[in-house]
C-alpha cells in the first residue's frame, strides 16, 4: 500500500514538473520544474530498488545538466519577450508535429507490437523484468551495463536523443536575435 502512495505522489510531481517545463514562460522557472521532474523520477527508481540509477538521476541530470542549463540561461540573459507568432524557419511547426507523431508511432509500435521476448527476458519497452536470473559471478555494474546496452539500447539511445533536443531547446531559448554585441574594453582602459 505504501508503494502505491509513494508512486502516486512522485507521479504527481513528475507530471506537474513536466507541465511546468512546457507551460512556464520564464526559462529559469521551467528549468526548476525540470529539476522537480528529475527528483520524482529518482524516487521512482528508488521504489524499483534501482539505487544506482536514482543516484545517477540526481547527480548527473538534476545536478549537472540542469545546472548547465541554468548557467547558460542566466549567463546570456532571457529578460526580453520574444514574438513567438513569427517562425524563424518557415514550416518548422508542421515539421515538428510530424516528427513528434513519428516518434509517438515508433514508441507505441514498440510497446504493442513487440512480443514476450526469448530466453533473454521480456522486451525492454514493456517495462517488464527480465526472466533471466542474474549471474552470481558478475558485479552489479557489469550486469547493469549488459542490460543497458543489450535489452535497453533503444531506451538508452532515446534518452541521448531527448538530451540533445533539450540542449538545442535551451540554446533556442537563450538566443539573442538583434541584440547588441558585448563590448569588451581593453585592459586598463576603463574610465573612472
Amino acid at each position: 500500500m505504501m508503494d502505491v502512495i509513494v508512486f502516486a505522489i512522485s507521479a504527481a510531481i513528475i507530471l506537474g514538473g513536466g507541465l511546468g517545463v512546457i507551460s512556464l514562460r520564464n526559462p529559469v522557472h521551467a528549468a526548476l520544474s525540470l529539476i522537480a521532474t528529475f527528483f520524482g523520477v529518482a524516487v521512482l527508481f528508488i521504489l524499483q530498488e534501482a539505487h544506482f540509477l536514482a543516484l545517477v538521476q540526481v547527480v548527473v541530470y538534476a545536478g549537472a545538466v540542469v545546472v548547465l542549463f541554468l548557467f547558460v540561461i542566466m549567463l546570456l540573459g532571457v529578460d526580453q519577450a520574444e514574438d513567438v507568432s513569427t517562425e524563424p524557419i518557415v514550416g518548422q511547426r508542421p515539421l515538428a508535429a510530424a516528427g513528434a507523431g513519428l516518434i509517438l508511432l515508433l514508441v507505441l509500435g514498440g510497446l504493442f507490437l513487440s512480443g514476450e521476448g526469448g530466453d533473454g527476458g521480456s522486451v525492454a519497452l514493456t517495462g517488464q523484468r527480465a526472466a533471466v536470473t542474474p549471474m552470481e559471478d558478475t558485479q552489479d555494474i557489469e550486469q547493469l551495463a549488459r542490460d543497458l546496452f543489450t535489452r535497453n539500447i533503444l531506451a538508452f539511445e532515446a534518452t541521448a536523443l531527448l538530451l540533445t533536443i533539450a540542449t538545442v531547446g535551451a540554446v533556442v531559448l537563450v538566443r539573442n536575435e538583434g541584440g547588441e554585441d558585448l563590448v569588451v574594453d581593453d585592459p586598463g582602459s576603463s574610465v573612472r
